[in-house]
């Protein structure tokens, strides 16, 4: 039985940045060189838990190149068991993932890569009895820039609610609601031409295999956005997260509704060095944003940028996996692990 005190309900304390622990850090460092992108599951058949992350390189060296997953016994000290570089499906790059054990009670890995075919982000699936199994050539296509009526689509992280497979998803939107001409994605980063906004999309799933595309369901605030009182009044205003509006994920609360945590920028500059907003969810559709004037959670070093937060309640506490700033321009995997206030 859950004990409430006066009027504060279902208590959730954020983590402190300052004090996260190293799970990977980069293959090199300076700018450009990342290990992060993070999604983490745990398994109580075996107690197992497991983490996908990403592993990226400067953009004229190839940007992400590699997806690992890794297993663990404590959530913090994690041994690599499987891998899917970016060569083996031929795609331009590779981002999130995430992997779980599907309703039917095989491993699912649902991951965003740039297809060559057309330069644009999609999401795929592969499954598999266990999860250091997964056969690249049984994967297949989830969602699609077209399943989405936008620009590109990446980035899944995938809850299974009751029976329902619940995936978010960023995706690009054309502010001007027609198809860009195909020059624009010449580079195969449209989250990079300022071209698009990034915004944070729903599917759901009875199997976790074929998707109905739902809609836009990023972080809304009706509150203005005040400039600075030195501001210029000519120069224009911005949110903090006028450009990017990146769910990463839900934590269900004992009274109802969800707490999430999202990836936010100003502008095209802040695409690769997001930082984190907090939003609130009553019925998996429409998502309020309880941060619309600043981040919540920033690195102390670099850019600031904290991004990709993933919270894992296992027991009592909670697991936050985050993608961090490091001084030298690089970013690194960290886990904060809090008690659970209820």
């Amino acid at each position: 039985m859950i004990d409430y005190l006066g009027k504060r309900f279902d208590a959730m304390s954020l983590f402190d940045p300052a004090n996260g622990m190293l799970v990977r850090a980069p293959l090199n460092e300076g700018a450009g060189w990342w290990a992060g992108a993070p999604s983490a599951t745990f398994d109580p058949l075996t107690n197992t838990f497991y983490l996908v992350y990403r592993l990226r390189q400067p953009r004229d060296m190839g940007r992400g190149v590699e997806l690992r997953i890794a297993s663990s016994e404590n959530g913090i000290s994690f041994i690599d068991i499987w891998a899917l570089p970016k060569s083996s499906l031929s795609a331009l790059s590779l981002e999130r993932a995430t992997l779980l054990r599907g309703l039917n009670g095989k491993w699912q890995l649902f991951f965003g890569h740039v297809d060559p075919s057309d330069n644009r982000w999609r999401i795929s699936m592969m499954e598999a009895e266990e999860p250091d199994g997964f056969n690249i050539a049984e994967r297949t296509t989830l969602l699609t820039a077209q399943d989405v009526g936008g620009e590109g689509v990446k980035d899944p992280n995938v809850f299974i609610i009751g029976r329902m497979v619940y995936m978010l998803a960023s995706y690009a939107r054309a502010e001007d609601n027609q198809l860009l001409a195909q020059e624009a994605h010449s580079t195969a980063d449209i989250y990079s031409t300022g071209l698009i906004v990034s915004r944070t999309g729903a599917a759901v799933s009875g199997d976790g295999k074929r998707f109905q595309w739902i809609g836009d369901v990023s972080p809304v605030s009706n509150f203005p956005a005040f400039p600075s009182p030195s501001a210029p009044e000519s120069l224009p205003v911005h949110k903090w997260d006028s450009y990017c509006r990146r769910i990463g994920s839900l934590l269900p609360l004992p009274m109802g509704g969800y707490l999430c945590l999202y990836d936010g920028g100003a502008s095209k500059e802040d695409n690769y060095e997001e930082k984190t907003g907090l939003a609130m969810t009553f019925d998996l559709r429409t998502f309020y944003s309880l941060s619309p004037d600043a981040p919540v959670l920033t690195s102390p070093h670099g850019s600031g940028s904290l991004r990709y937060v993933d919270i894992l309640p296992v027991g009592h506490e909670l697991f936050y996996y985050y993608e961090i700033a490091r001084p030298d321009g690089g970013h690194e995997l960290h886990v904060s692990v809090t008690e659970r206030d209820w």
